[in-house]
């Protein structure tokens, strides 16, 4: 975007997940139908990928993005080819613990670049057009896992990555803020475009309308991302760490005519991160 268009207030307003489970795929596809979801990011290697694809081919407009798993969860290749980060086929659950063996292992970092490229050529071969590329549980903010991701750029065409940026994130956002910082540099560098703050990290598992509606009101000018973790219900096989998710609520705050109401009498451009 040019500098007069970074003061317009656009909000791209994302469903992560697509793909984990069918009430997570039902509530992105209505949220985006029936409310003020514009995009969401597919988990390639999850059970119900499929499912998701069909939906999203259903609906053009809905910038669909790749959210790449090196951690908590299924990988796509399968375990003889990643020993060290998956040899059962999951993916370390533990972030820090994850975190150090990218970092310090030159046989992890070797299996990591050759999962993410995987999950890129998965992705390819869906025929979806890619909007944009984050990561679960926001491990692109790992350097090792943002250089194997900007490796992919030219070939895979990545024109537009999540920066995690949180304003008024409290303690864990200024901890951050390093690593935002290097970031925000290295995708510049590489150009590509990025939104300027992003809201949900605080409010995980938790955007009900209450919230949503205060941040809709208390919008910044420029490119805000808001996430959510949308489902129509439980599911078997649900992440433990998500157990006190509000799933229904952050669904159901999406889908509402008064969420609805407040952007449409505002200022507020609803996008894709293809718009920006």
């Amino acid at each position: 975007m040019g500098p007069g268009e970074r003061s317009l207030k656009r909000l791209i307003v994302t469903g992560d997940d697509f793909g984990i489970s069918i009430p997570v795929n039902e509530a992105i596809e209505a949220a985006h139908s029936n409310g003020i979801l514009t995009a969401t990011c597919l988990m390639v290697g999850e059970p119900e990928v499929r499912d998701a694809i069909a939906r999203a081919k259903r609906h053009p407009d809905l910038g669909v993005g790749l959210h790449i798993v090196v951690a908590r969860g299924r990988s796509t290749l399968p375990p003889d080819q990643l020993s060290s980060i998956a040899p059962n086929g999951f993916l370390e659950d533990n972030l820090v613990r994850a975190g150090f063996r990218y970092f310090f292992s030159p046989r992890a970092r070797r299996q990591l670049s050759a999962e993410i490229r995987a999950q890129f050529r998965a992705f390819r071969d869906t025929g979806l057009a890619l909007d944009h590329v984050n990561a679960h549980n926001h491990m692109h903010l790992h350097p090792i896992v943002l250089s194997c991701i900007l490796e992919n750029a030219a070939e895979f065409g990545i024109k537009a990555v999540r920066l995690p940026a949180e304003k008024n994130g409290g303690l864990g956002a200024v901890l951050l803020s390093p690593w935002i910082s290097l970031m925000r540099w290295r995708l510049r560098r590489a150009g590509i475009r990025y939104n300027d703050q992003i809201i949900g990290i605080t409010e995980t598992g938790t955007l009900n309308q209450t919230q949503l509606l205060s941040a809709i009101t208390k919008l910044r000018d420029g490119v805000t991302e808001i996430f959510s973790h949308p489902a129509t219900g439980d599911w078997e096989g649900m992440d433990p760490a998500a157990s006190d998710f509000k799933f229904k609520e952050e669904f159901d705050a999406l889908i509402s005519p008064d969420v609805a109401a407040a952007i449409a009498n505002s200022d507020i451009k609803l996008s894709t991160y293809r718009d920006i």
